[in-house]
């Protein structure tokens, strides 16, 4: 499977609007791995999950297939960027603690992915694979959003996407499962920050390019109209979907 490279024309947008992790997630993948030594944010992007990782374990690997994801990754001391695929690291064998895959396994060539994961870790080294799909802010809201946002772009999501809005339940998952936090990301939004997280998505920004931007402003007027004051701030929630595992 060839890298596949979505997300590297908008690096500074997605760096920007999209949400981070809780804590709390990082804290027992923490709790779970034989130490918290040193941990491999692979398919780091710029650099949101390792920055997350960084503050429960010592040292952080992150690594992503496109360059220009590392070149725009948010530095820190204890995090080391490279460019590297997933399927094939460089790394030495029996070194990490944690593997993580933040919103990106249904991106990599599974089969040769979790062969090098378990080349990598340590014995009892856990594999944490992670990701969000939609949003919920409220039942009028959200309805809206399902007709003006999330319909019209139906088509243009890659096939890979289904597996995450599966909850990475439809593949095959060769280690021994672990028990996973059932948790959520919380974040409050404006509409400007809606819109803006929206535009990070390979699917919207298919569909702008093949259908041009009136159906953006026509979707942004009738939320508006729901919204009210497009600078208030509401409660947006995005469940979680986490798998972890030991290949011991």
């Amino acid at each position: 499977m060839a890298f596949l490279d979505l997300f590297s024309e908008t690096v500074a947008a997605y760096r920007a609007a999209r949400p981070t992790y809780p804590d709390a997630l990082y804290a027992r993948f923490a709790a779970i791995t034989p130490a918290t030594d040193l941990a491999w944010d692979c398919a780091t992007g710029t650099g949101q999950a390792a920055l997350g990782l960084v503050r429960w374990f010592s040292r952080v690997e992150a690594t992503d297939a496109s360059s220009i994801q590392i070149q725009n990754a948010v530095p820190h001391e204890r995090v080391r960027y490279s460019s590297a695929l997933a399927e094939s690291s460089g790394f030495p064998d029996a070194v990490f603690d944690l593997v993580s895959v933040a919103q990106a396994l249904h991106w990599l060539d599974r089969p040769r992915f979790f062969a090098e994961a378990r080349r990598v870790l340590k014995p009892g080294g856990v594999l944490a694979v992670y990701g969000y799909c939609w949003f919920y802010i409220s039942p009028k809201i959200d309805s809206l959003l399902d007709e003006c946002l999330v319909q019209p772009v139906a088509g243009h999501w890659a096939s890979q996407n289904q597996l995450l809005w599966d909850g990475y339940r439809t593949i095959e998952f060769p280690l021994n499962e672990l028990s996973a936090p059932k948790l959520a990301i919380h974040v409050d939004w404006n509409l400007e920050q809606l819109f803006a997280y929206y535009l990070t998505w390979s699917a919207t920004r298919a569909h702008l390019k093949s259908a041009g931007e009136s159906f953006l402003r026509h979707a942004r007027s009738r939320l508006q109209h729901v919204w009210g004051d497009p600078a208030q701030s509401r409660p947006v929630v995005m469940p979680l979907t986490v798998r972890l595992g030991t290949f011991d």
